[in-house]
């Protein structure tokens, strides 16, 4: 079929035409959203346009790029010469603060503290289970507890160590709320995988098989280490008595796994790792390394003794008291800090 020459320039004429206002439409369109965009609000709702706001205004806040601390706290351990941290681990015999104690009475802590002669081992809670840090952790996304006097917290450890005490900082390790918050694939999960268990008290606990959280806890380990603590004990360091959430494992072989995995990354000669427990029966990693069981009374630490796995109990089983019950004595313990004065009135 052939086109008229007439005809066919009226057709290229009108393609032209059309093309150039098409393009001209895009161009249009383009710098009609370019020019939208001032407008556009975003809320949790979604997007939305708001014509009232001036196009000059700036809405919401200038980011600022945040600021070096000049100030960054360091606690020195001046009184290493007094404590015998290279030799053999020595049977304990001294105290542990909370840090609900700190909070309720913070003046009688320090009293206790300051009465107390170098050498004597002293364990302070340094991280709770909801992940709040009590000093001034420099750990990327840790939380710095908002409850607790960071700075009075901060100098009774100071002081701790500046008398030459033999410093323990507990740490809550596998029941962590805020980095499993913050890290779900770390922590136990529902059968129905939907999300993370929580225990009675809604807190979170992590999988001792994840490399992420043996990385974390290590990196709190190193921290306070570096700090100049003689010895840190992970406290909740075994999977939570419940049938309620997932893990298909052998949780006796994963704990003993992780545990050899933080002492390789954080043992060495002069510095203890330790564990908190509830079952006798777990195996310590290595000589430098102590198991704390907190939930014996004195009528049968000798049943609890009897079924450890370990060389010197006396020395590497640890029992935490409440009370002055001299039949803790044949093994390690530590007692509340609240009850020192008595304890110095019976000769101890």
């Amino acid at each position: 079929m052939n086109i008229p020459y007439r005809t066919q320039r009226v057709l290229n004429r009108v393609g032209t035409v059309l093309l150039v206002l098409l393009l001209v439409g895009i161009a249009a369109w383009l710098c009609w959203v370019l020019w939208l965009q001032r407008y556009v609000v975003y809320t949790d709702e979604g997007a939305s346009l708001d014509f009232s706001q001036s196009s000059n205004d700036v809405v919401g806040e200038e980011a600022i790029p945040p600021v070096a601390e000049a100030n960054v706290s360091i606690f020195y351990n001046e009184g290493a010469n007094a404590i015998d941290t290279t030799n053999d681990l020595k049977q304990l015999s001294g105290y542990y603060i909370t840090s609900d104690m700190v909070k309720e009475d913070y003046d009688n802590v320090l009293l206790q503290v300051e009465r107390l002669s170098s050498g004597t081992p002293v364990m302070i809670e340094m991280k709770g289970p909801f992940g709040s840090f009590y000093y001034n952790t420099k750990l990327s996304g840790a939380t710095i507890s908002q409850s607790t006097d960071i700075a009075a917290y901060e100098a009774l450890v100071s002081k701790m160590m500046s008398k030459g005490l033999y410093t323990i900082a507990q740490i809550s390790s596998l029941r962590d709320r805020e980095f499993g918050l913050n890290n779900v694939s770390s922590g136990l999960f529902l059968p129905s995988k939907i999300g993370l268990w929580a225990d009675e008290a809604g807190m979170y606990w992590l999988d001792p098989t994840k490399s992420s959280t043996t990385t974390w806890i290590s990196q709190v380990v190193m921290e306070l280490k570096n700090m100049g603590f003689n010895e840190v004990m992970l406290a909740d360091f075994c999977f939570p008595n419940s049938t309620a959430y997932l893990f298909e494992g052998d949780k006796t072989e994963a704990l003993k796994s992780a545990a050899s995995t933080l002492l390789s990354t954080c043992g060495s000669s002069d510095f203890v790792l330790s564990f908190g427990v509830s079952d006798p029966t777990f195996t310590l990693p290595g000589e430098r390394c102590r198991l704390y069981i907190n939930a014996a009374t004195a009528g049968n630490i000798s049943q609890v003794a009897s079924q450890v796995t370990f060389e010197e109990p006396e020395v590497r089983l640890v029992f935490l008291a409440d009370s002055g019950d001299t039949r803790y004595d044949e093994y390690s313990v530590l007692r509340s800090i609240e009850i020192a004065e008595e304890m110095a009135a019976r000769g101890y």
